[in-house]
């Protein structure tokens, strides 16, 4: 038993120490900005890797600087909208850009690896989608600002936030702007430890329900780690889902008592159907792209998402009545160390 947990823990600091040698590499993909990036050591950074997002950038920077953000380092991936040239205007955006492939980037982990590496030691980082809008308990009330104040002083240096899909409850056609999202299923969903990692892994919500009920271990996953006090050694491994060192995915481990979030997920706009056209033709999304080709057909027909688990209005209140994100009974910083 010994032998197989050093063995294990090796075998995941060459895995850690590889995707940041990936990460130093990318760097030298990405056309920097006109300007030097600088920043305070207490201001959060956000970190987001995008392509052809111009429908939803004006909501996406409204909400975090509404929640204190005031430095977002963008990567946008070979855009043919407009969203670089408008990213390239806000003066709190400082904006990579590459026409790399996403795919060979490990679906974009390189660059943000990279740029967290070069760029986040020390500071508190938040990094998300262009389709992810942060809420956690009190967030109209308590900015990040504050938020990562009380986390440190509570000895927290993660946050673990639940991707939970929104959805209009008719046809996907209807839903022509955020606004038309009011939908998202309140119950449902099935947590498993997984003990490689020490992640709970969590699935469920409209994609499982409706695309992949039979299989429903194809199923999108849904936990992820956007926000944490950031240091050069750590290292996401498959989007935000999954980190090295291992102690870092406990952000859902009810042993530990953390306080959660939601990644409020709009995905499901009507727009999503020409862009599941785009993205089963262009395979850059999915590791198996096999078991996403009934998926990717499903959107293009217009389906109606509703069913039995599904509630409207997905405030911070309502999502901790439900138990979808919770405000934590304390915080405890781990005592593993980061050699895994």
């Amino acid at each position: 038993m010994q032998t197989h947990t050093l063995w294990s823990a090796y075998r995941l600091r060459q895995k850690r120490r590889n995707a940041l040698l990936r990460a130093y590499l990318a760097r030298r993909k990405l056309s920097p900005p006109a300007r030097a990036f600088t920043a305070g050591p207490d201001d959060i950074r956000l970190f987001c890797c995008l392509r052809n997002e111009m429908e939803r950038l004006p909501d996406f920077l409204k909400h975090y600087r509404r929640l204190g953000v005031r430095h977002f380092l963008m990567v946008d991936n070979g855009s043919d909208d407009d969203s670089a040239a408008y990213l390239a205007m806000q003066p709190d955006v400082w904006l990579w850009q590459t026409r790399a492939s996403y795919r060979d980037a490990r679906f974009g982990m390189d660059w943000i690896n990279g740029l967290l590496l070069a760029h986040g030691q020390g500071a508190w980082c938040l990094t998300v989608d262009a389709d992810e809008l942060l809420v956690y308990p009190d967030h109209d009330t308590t900015p990040l600002p504050a938020l990562t104040r009380q986390l440190d002083a509570a000895g927290q240096d993660v946050m673990a936030a639940l991707m939970l899909d929104l959805y209009p409850e008719g046809p996907l056609s209807g839903a022509l702007s955020l606004d038309d999202l009011t939908a998202f299923d309140a119950w449902g969903y099935d947590w498993e430890y997984q003990p490689r990692y020490g992640n709970i892994s969590i699935r469920g919500g409209p994609r499982k329900r409706c695309f992949f009920r039979e299989r429903p271990d194809h199923a999108p996953h849904l936990h992820k780690t956007p926000l944490l006090r950031w240091h050069w050694r750590y290292a996401y491994l498959s989007s935000t889902h999954l980190l090295l060192p291992r102690r870092l995915n406990r952000g859902f481990d009810p042993r530990h008592g953390l306080m959660t979030g939601a990644l409020l997920h709009s995905k499901f706009l009507a727009s999503s159907m020409d862009r599941a056209r785009e993205d089963q033709h262009r395979k850059q999304h999915f590791t198996h792209v096999e078991h996403y080709t009934r998926y990717y057909d499903a959107l293009t027909d217009d389906p109606i998402l509703a069913g039995p688990p599904t509630a409207t209005g997905p405030t911070a209140a309502h999502l901790e009545a439900l138990g979808l994100i919770r405000r934590g009974s304390r915080g405890t910083k781990s005592d593993e160390t980061t050699a895994n």
